[in-house]
């Protein structure tokens, strides 16, 4: 067999570029006899670790390699089109020194050289060459360029300058990309143009040879879905003829293949090997490597200090020190100090401990880590485990030996400054986020190919729709569907070859991200211990490996995560100090409150911390939580698989069904719960009270039945009955209650983090229960970007009595305010243009003056750089100035006489006048003091104020919301008597797919206002339009083709007031919709022709005991006022004798539109029928 290794290879990593599958890659290779493999993706080392580990898995010797782009000058330069990437560049690490300069060179290019893509330079090369074999590349390298070019000249100086830098570890790289269709062929004699030179500098220089094949994709029929792969890249069509093309050769192709290609070099193929030979097998994984916690002066090692801080807090936190409470703290002191973890929970007390000096909020814990007293005594939760009895072992486990994991909530605003401080402390250097790789799932994948393959959306969304939802991948959609085998030996051949490309490209990386929390801190240089990369998202340095593996490689990670509700409980907090001024501990509020149990019972939890949905809703109005307990509970209940034993837990709770225990033995553990397992811990604690288990035995356990692997759960079951009989428990007995605790270890939650986040809903129910203006100002602030959450939250105001009203400039600060119990103002912040410093110059003044008096009074009196007058016209718009009397908004955009200028503009010249002429004049040379300033305020112009609709769409503009009122307010009969749902109840069904299916044949009719419309051509030159449509409660967009878009063309114009009818099909796209499916209206028509179109007669409808001579002379009067061609008629309703009567009017015909709307001016509670 020919010895021989590829050594050019490009993985899923080199993103929408590579089409070979790592696991598949290497399988092939194994299959071809070849030994060893590398891998060189296109300037990064993104796959090099999961390449590594799978590699090993299949007994491949893994070469770690990157194929690098090189600067033409400097890194440094960033300019010029022609080689803007660099010369390409195949090195391969040889040693782990070798592996840590590829590591530092890849850092480099994206650190310092990126232009289009990371580029390193020569002077990087030669800096850390040491470990390290290079490659002339494919044509893109430089040597190949220049010799294309005919500079036989300057191919040989770029050759002396890459072995003076590499000496006998260069190699000239030779490749033969023939086609078997010839005019695809391009390539290939490119390439040997470039080999014949390339074996006469060889001969030249004694420098040797090596064949390559520059692979891209791992079979041979690859070739068609790497195509395709390399389209969705470059955003071409498949029968684009000017896009880029590969040859179809850049396959994995076997020894025999490669050496048939180059018999004419052989020793190219055998130097593959001796590289393959001077290459050692490097080990990437580290043990984790903690940054050095630098301790203060008196304390020897960091287990003396942790000790220390953790009685100090200890002694801060109980009144006592119990026997109970220091065994705790001693022994799980002594787990960290055998696992070597102080060094770890100093980090982390130290950064969150300045997170709370520096007054930003700390959620009380998250997951299991508030199982320890340790993370509780030094601060890092505020849980006392031993009070709620959770279990250390649940969170750190010393018989399985493995990091703690203790994530972090701050609230939104002070996480960066939390990572900041991370950042001064350790070093920027030493401070990086976490990569996230984006791949193709496996319907993306099928829509992706299906859309450059043109394949009509109809069947493209038909293929995606037959993915089973359980299946992770496409060979096991496959398996499992009937459908999809249909198609596949079916004769819809664009639909069979959709089918079998995904399949091919689907993992592929599509793009990267950057995690959302995850922050990694080192103890020195990161550059020393994994390649980085940028992001376009975060100033520092990305991590070029994903959250998996960054731990496996030696790094801390640590997650910073920012949870909205810690913001909700700060600015209440602020809000509750300004208006009453007290400060509220909220760690220290009672957690035994009436009123706010009062608030879980009545279900009044929209705004509370994971109990605002309306299934939770409905089940605390039948719990009637009275404990915390019961709010832990329902925090782990309320979820898929648990949900079902709610009824159960309440009956229970009620007295209505007996509890009942699996063993009396567990009477007093599962007493809590009324005999349900609801927490991971109870199973745990069952494995020790009924068989003996350590609470680290039991832990295992626990994880072993989650994982339900049948021969170490034969193993457990095993141990556990035979603990059980030791303990005096019959073995069917032992048996039965094993079975109950593998049933509810499917579902069982970590009770840990559900106290946790259960105290912290509490503590939001508390908030709203006794200061609930203050409460709802703060969850209105930060939930403004997104229109239904605001408005649901406006209907709760509604609903608690509490007003909101638009802002305004002598009453509003930066965030929504409180103006008393029953009245918030919108926040001036909130209104687009006008910035913190502008809100923060209008508060400090209105505060040291009093309120202003007009828009002049504003600039005589504030920083008019601070409030300019794109900050004025925004406050103006969003009605920040309404509270001035016989003044309207039309009026501060008036032109003057002479059209030169508005009012603002000349509100603005005024106030620049005054405030120098008073500067000017406070003093004359000689101290004495000058009389006031006496310039004339001017005049406001009479002009005629907005349209109703206008002064909206203004308000809208600038806040996002209409304020004031809204379009269809107009129309509320409209909508009341000819729509049957709102937007945001389409929405809510096209994001579950069972509830699309089960309405696909449901007409919806809605009204709304048309706030974007475009129309243009398609490429196939027919019409199409784009409208984007607003209701009370959110907003939903839909296209229209050929003949539906003609026959609604009319309605494509902003800020009309349309009536829409439509139904649900399959989706075009999946932008708006997680089902499959999407709205398309069927017709639409004006809103304000609805009525007249519909209504013949009005009926209004009244009880005999209401009729009176008031009330018909009341009908009467409406009715002559507002005549028509509308018939009228009464009907009276006796509910004594259960009869009523139509009386039609012979006399009048009204306007039935102003009759209705008079009607109900006069009688709220009118009751009428339209027909």
């Amino acid at each position: 067999m020919n010895k021989f290794s590829h050594l050019h290879v490009h993985t899923q990593y080199s993103i929408l570029d590579g089409a070979a599958n790592v696991e598949t890659l290497l399988k092939t290779t194994k299959k071809l006899g070849m030994s060893s493999i590398a891998i060189t993706d296109h300037g990064n080392m993104y796959g090099v670790y999961d390449f590594v580990k799978k590699a090993n898995k299949e007994e491949i010797k893994p070469i770690i390699g990157s194929e690098m782009y090189v600067a033409e000058g400097s890194r440094f330069d960033k300019k010029g089109e022609e080689v803007r990437s660099g010369y390409h560049l195949i090195l391969l690490a040889k040693n782990k020194e070798g592996y840590k300069n590829l590591s530092k060179l890849s850092s480099s290019a994206f650190l310092e050289g990126f232009y289009y893509d990371p580029r390193i330079d020569k002077e990087l090369l030669r800096a850390h060459s040491k470990g390290l074999i290079a490659s002339s590349a494919c044509l893109g390298g430089e040597i190949p360029h220049f010799i294309l070019k005919g500079q036989i000249d300057k191919a040989e100086i770029a050759l002396q300058e890459y072995l003076d830098i590499f000496g006998d570890d260069f190699y000239l790289e030779m490749q033969r990309h023939k086609s078997e269709n010839k005019n695809n062929n391009e390539t290939f004699e490119k390439q040997e143009i470039v080999n014949k030179v390339l074996i006469d500098l060889s001969k030249k220089y004694n420098v040797k040879l090596i064949a390559t094949n520059d692979i891209h994709f791992v079979n041979r029929d690859d070739a068609r879905a790497h195509d395709i792969l390399v389209c969705l890249n470059t955003g071409k069509d498949i029968d684009d003829d000017r896009r880029m093309k590969y040859s179809g050769e850049e396959f994995l192709k076997s020894p025999e293949e490669m050496a048939e290609l180059f018999s004419d070099v052989p020793e190219a193929l055998l130097n593959t090997q001796e590289i393959v030979d001077k290459i050692e097998v490097i080990d990437l994984e580290h043990k984790i490597i903690l940054p050095i916690f630098p301790l203060p002066d008196g304390f020897a090692n960091q287990d003396e200090y942790l000790k220390y801080l953790t009685y100090e807090g200890a002694q801060k936190l109980y009144d006592v020190i119990t026997d109970e409470i220091k065994e705790r703290i001693d022994y799980e002191l002594s787990v960290i100090f055998e696992m070597g973890f102080s060094g770890y929970f100093l980090i982390v007390q130290d950064f969150i401990n300045e997170a709370k000096k520096i007054d930003v909020a700390v959620g009380p814990g998250r997951g299991s880590a508030a199982g320890s007293i340790i993370a509780f005594c030094t601060g890092i939760t505020s849980i006392d485990p031993i009070k709620y009895n959770l279990l250390f072992e649940r969170f750190l486990n010393p018989q399985r030996k493995s990091m703690p994991d203790i994530d972090i909530d701050f609230d939104d605003d002070g996480r960066g400054r939390v990572i900041d401080y991370v950042i001064n402390k350790y070093g920027k250097e030493k401070v990086a986020q976490i990569i996230t790789f984006g791949s193709m799932a496996s319907k993306s994948a099928i829509k992706d190919v299906g859309r450059v393959l043109k394949l009509p959306l109809t069947e493209t969304d038909r293929l995606s729709k037959l993915v089973p939802p359980r299946a992770k991948n496409l060979t096991e959609a496959f398996k499992e569907s009937q459908e999809l085998r249909d198609v596949i030996s079916g004769n819809d051949e664009k639909s069979k070859e959709t089918l079998s490309y995904a399949k091919i490209l689907e993992g592929s990386i599509r793009n990267v991200g950057t995690h959302a929390c995850g922050v990694i801190i080192g103890p020195e240089d990161l550059k020393e211990h994994v390649p980085l990369c940028k992001a376009k998202d975060t100033e520092l340095m990305v991590t070029q490996y994903d959250g998996k593996i960054v731990e496996s490689v030696g790094l801390l990670k640590m997650d910073f995560l920012g949870l909205k509700t810690l913001s909700i409980i700060k600015d209440t907090i602020f809000n509750i100090k300004q208006r009453h001024d007290i400060v509220i501990d909220i760690t220290k509020i009672p957690l035994d409150d009436e009123l706010t149990y009062e608030l879980f019972q009545k279900g009044d939890t929209v705004g509370i911390f994971q109990f605002e949905s309306d299934g939770m809703r409905s089940h605390l109005k039948t719990l009637k939580p009275n404990n915390i307990e019961d709010l832990i509970a329902m925090n782990a209940l309320y979820r898929p698989g648990p949900m079902d034993f709610i009824p159960l837990y309440i009956n229970r709770k009620h007295g209505r069904e007996k509890v009942e225990y699996a063993h009396p033995m567990l009477e007093e553990l599962l007493k809590p719960t009324y005999g349900i397992m609801v927490y991971q811990e109870q199973i745990m604690q069952t494995a020790q009270i009924m068989a003996g288990y350590s609470l680290g035995d039991a832990d295992i356990l626990r994880r072993a039945m989650g994982k339900k692997k049948p021969a170490e759960m034969a193993l457990q079951k095993e141990v556990f009955v035979k603990g059980a009989i030791v303990k005096g428990i019959e073995e069917k007995n032992a048996e039965e209650i094993f079975s109950i605790m593998e049933r509810f270890a499917e579902y069982g939650f970590n009770r840990s983090h559900s106290a946790a986040y259960a105290v912290l809903a509490y503590q939001t129910g508390y908030l709203k229960a006794h200061y609930p203006a203050e409460f709802m100002a703060a969850v209105l602030t930060r939930n403004l970007n997104d229109l239904k959450e605001v408005t649901e939250l406006l209907d709760e105001c509604k609903k608690i009595n509490i007003e909101v009203l638009g802002p305004d400039v002598n009453e509003s600060a930066f965030k929504f305010t409180v103006i008393n119990d029953k009245t918030i103002r919108f926040g001036l912040g909130a209104i687009k243009g006008v910035g913190e410093a502008s809100v923060d110059e209008i508060v400090r003044e209105r505060k040291a003056a009093g309120s202003f008096s007009n828009l002049f009074d504003i600039t005589r009196r504030v920083n008019l750089n601070a409030c300019n007058k794109k900050c004025l016209e925004a406050l103006a718009m969003g009605g920040a100035f309404d509270g001035f009397k016989n003044i309207h908004r039309a009026q501060y955009f008036a032109n003057s006489k002479d059209n030169t200028t508005n009012t603002i503009e000349r509100a603005i010249r005024y106030g620049n006048s005054y405030q120098s002429q008073k500067d000017s004049s406070q003093h004359s040379l000689f101290g004495e003091e000058i009389g006031e300033v006496n310039i004339e305020e001017p005049i406001m112009p009479e002009v005629e104020p907005w349209p109703h609709l206008l002064k909206l769409k203004k308000e809208k503009e600038v806040t996002g919301f209409y304020l004031s009122g809204h379009p269809l307010d107009s129309y509320a009969i409209e909508i009341k008597n000819f729509t049957n749902t709102q937007i945001s109840a389409i929405i809510e069904v096209m994001k579950n797919e069972h509830e699309a299916e089960r309405l696909v044949n449901h007409e919806f009719v809605f009204a709304g206002i048309i706030t974007d419309a475009t129309t243009r051509m398609t490429k196939m030159g027919d019409l199409m339009g784009t409208m984007v449509i607003e209701d009370y409660t959110s907003n939903i967009s839909f296209t229209l083709f050929k003949e539906d878009f003609l026959k609604n063309r009319d309605y494509f114009i902003k800020d009309i007031l349309v009536l829409i009818k439509g139904k649900l099909q399959l989706s075009r796209n999946r932008i708006n919709s997680d089902s499959g499916y999407e709205f398309k209206p069927r017709q639409i028509e004006l809103l304000s022709n609805v009525f007249s179109s519909r209504v013949n007669s009005i009926t209004i409808k009244t009880n005999i005991n209401d009729i009176n001579e008031d009330f018909i002379n009341n009908i009467k009067n409406i009715a002559e006022i507002n005549q028509g061609k509308c018939k009228m008629a009464l009907c009276v309703i006796d509910d004594v004798n259960n009869v009523s009567v139509d009386l039609i009017s012979k006399k009048y015909k009204v306007d039935g539109l102003l009759f209705i709307k008079n009607l109900l001016k006069e009688y709220r509670k009118l009751n009428y029928k339209l027909n």
